[in-house]
């Protein structure tokens, strides 16, 4: 592998991830952010969100995504895209599959300056991901999103929930998006947290196995693959002896961090109140914008610093060799055991020697 300098996440974080709002549409079963249809009237305003995303970039963060709930709901959207690219960051957005995406408001975050789409597609069919959505006519939105994001030359990307009810539909999934010229596959492994609480988890193992056939498709897909709240897939392809551009995405249109984010290190998420946590994953509220502020809350907010020392890490975790560049979902561990720096139990790995 060839050398690179491993910078820190002590001081900023690479990636913002702002619930501009909690009301969505939709009726996802796993949703982290137990949506709702109408907008909460203590959301940051238009004027709040400005100041959140002028402290963001001053502190050095690269990477804004702007998520909720469902972003386009809020009809400031557009123009807090623009505001955050004038600002040198790369604007990124995750609306949900409804008829408020249309080809002209498309054309409209284009226009604003914004760096990636992405959309969620939870399966190969669309009873699968209607099921998951809670709304019939979901799959065929998503499919019909990123059509017209393609023609209009927007980047995209495809966030897909993986769980027990659609673990078979992966390979044809992966064939089905090969065909459609996006850039980036991520694949988020469902943490028990808002309404996904009661959903049966993927066992370790088979995380594990999902994790081998994805390093397999690194190999051969036309698009880049990553994973969220599986940050062992790292370990997974440094194993295989994969190389680092491989692993972190350099050649990523938007921007890869160089080196591996985990909750806390690397990544802030902020609710649509201003509540500032780890990652929407790990609901524990460190500070508030609106209060601490985004800068002191991640530079110096016990849990954020925390986080950021993997010696404090416990079980195997701990111990691991690779825990500087996995670390454990700490999301998972939460959720699980109801320790933070627990290890990840969906890491089925043993480590072969004590980490230094």
């Amino acid at each position: 592998m060839r050398p690179h300098a491993m910078p820190s996440f002590d001081e900023s974080p690479f990636i913002l991830f702002w619930e501009t709002t909690r009301a969505c549409d939709l009726a996802c079963k796993h949703c982290r952010a137990c949506a709702v249809p109408q907008r909460d009237p203590r959301e940051l305003d238009t004027g709040e969100g400005r100041a959140l995303l002028r402290e963001a970039a001053a502190l050095g963060t690269k990477l804004v995504v702007l998520t909720g709930g469902d972003p386009a709901k809020r009809p400031d959207l557009v123009k807090l895209v623009e505001y955050g690219a004038s600002l040198g960051l790369r604007m990124a957005l995750t609306p949900s599959a409804t008829p408020l995406v249309t080809r002209a408001w498309l054309t409209e975050l284009r226009e604003a300056g914004l760096a990636r789409l992405a959309i969620s597609v939870d399966g190969s069919k669309a009873t699968t991901h209607d099921r998951f959505r809670g709304v019939v006519g979901s799959w065929a939105r998503s499919h019909a999103i990123l059509c017209d994001a393609r023609e209009l030359g927007l980047t995209t990307q495809v966030n897909t929930s993986v769980c027990p009810e659609n673990l078979d539909e992966l390979p044809l999934l992966a064939t089905q998006l090969a065909a459609i010229d996006i850039e980036l596959w991520s694949v988020f492994f469902v943490v028990p947290t808002g309404r996904a609480t009661g959903m049966t988890p993927l066992s370790a193992d088979a995380v594990e196995s999902v994790l081998d056939w994805l390093e397999v498709l690194v190999r051969r897909s036309p698009y880049d693959v990553k994973t969220t709240a599986a940050p062992q897939f790292r370990r997974v392809l440094l194993q295989k002896k994969h190389d680092r551009d491989d692993i972190v995405g350099l050649n990523d249109g938007i921007g890869r961090a160089p080196r591996g984010v985990n909750d806390g290190q690397g990544v802030v998420f902020v609710s649509h109140v201003g509540e500032i946590q780890p990652s929407g994953f790990l609901p524990v509220v460190a500070g508030n914008v609106r209060l601490e502020g985004l800068t002191r809350t991640y530079r110096e907010s016990p849990l954020f610093r925390a986080l950021r020392d993997t010696a404090l890490l416990g079980g195997k975790c701990g111990r691991c060799e690779f825990r500087k560049v996995c670390g454990g979902s700490r999301a998972r561990a939460l959720a699980v055991t109801g320790d933070v720096l627990a290890e990840d139990p969906s890491c089925p790995y043993q480590p072969r020697r004590m980490a230094s």
